[in-house]
């Protein structure tokens, strides 16, 4: 009998966010230290709460000139097609920004110091905002998710020969073996046929918790939430 530890690794995996999610967030710092003790290579695809948020009658965000998540998202497709590795960067500065210090990533003059600090190219920026085909590839990630994946919101991670997974939604973010030990369950998870959802709920304590860990995203953000993220 084959154990969880003994499992066949992926040598690629999906992992679908969008930067406005501070769940998807703290499993992006997850995943990149089971990337480190792995080795598999990460695919970053898109993912838009605020269009399976949109409320009824209002435009939808590549109708809109400027979006809090799609926006950025624009940016990090255009570094995407040029190199996986500077969209992962990109999110990996921009989710710090917002979730950890605080600061609005996708006001213009914030996001290019962010590129120039990861060393990415400054004028991503403005020439993504200037292709309007970014907004395509955006779109086209999220509607693989929703309509292929039957996704609803983020993190998704796709592993070859598996199923997607939502999640998973774990805080604090384990670290070294906890994370590799998380890794071990998510990927039988995914491999293990007829199991659509194992869930905890948040006691008020969690909820203390988890308000504490978001609170420099709640205090960062300008957008009404439409619906809970923490329950």
């Amino acid at each position: 009998m084959s154990s969880i530890a003994s499992q066949e690794q992926p040598s690629e995996i999906e992992f679908f966010f969008d930067i406005m999610c501070p769940y998807a967030y703290q499993t992006s710092r997850w995943i990149r230290d089971v990337q480190a003790q792995v080795g598999f290579e990460i695919k970053w695809r898109f993912f838009s709460l605020e269009e399976v948020n949109r409320e009824e009658g209002k435009p939808h965000p590549w109708e809109r000139e400027f979006a809090y998540g799609w926006t950025p998202m624009r940016v990090a497709a255009w570094l995407r097609r040029r190199d996986n590795d500077w969209c992962g960067r990109f999110y990996e500065v921009c989710g710090r920004a917002l979730h950890v210090d605080g600061r609005r990533h996708y006001d213009r003059e914030i996001a290019t110091e962010l590129l120039a600090g990861a060393g990415l190219p400054t004028e991503a920026w403005d020439e993504a905002l200037a292709d309007p085909t970014t907004s395509d590839e955006v779109r086209a990630d999220h509607e693989h998710a929703t309509t292929q994946l039957a996704g609803f919101g983020v993190p998704i991670i796709t592993v070859p020969g598996g199923r997607a997974v939502f999640g998973p939604v774990v805080l604090p973010t384990p670290e070294a073996e906890k994370a590799r030990e998380l890794w071990d369950i998510t990927l039988a998870y995914s491999r293990f046929p007829g199991l659509f959802e194992l869930k905890t709920p948040k006691t008020d304590a969690d909820m203390a918790m988890i308000g504490e860990i978001f609170s420099p995203y709640i205090n960062a953000r300008q957008w009404r939430t439409v619906q809970n993220p923490a329950r």
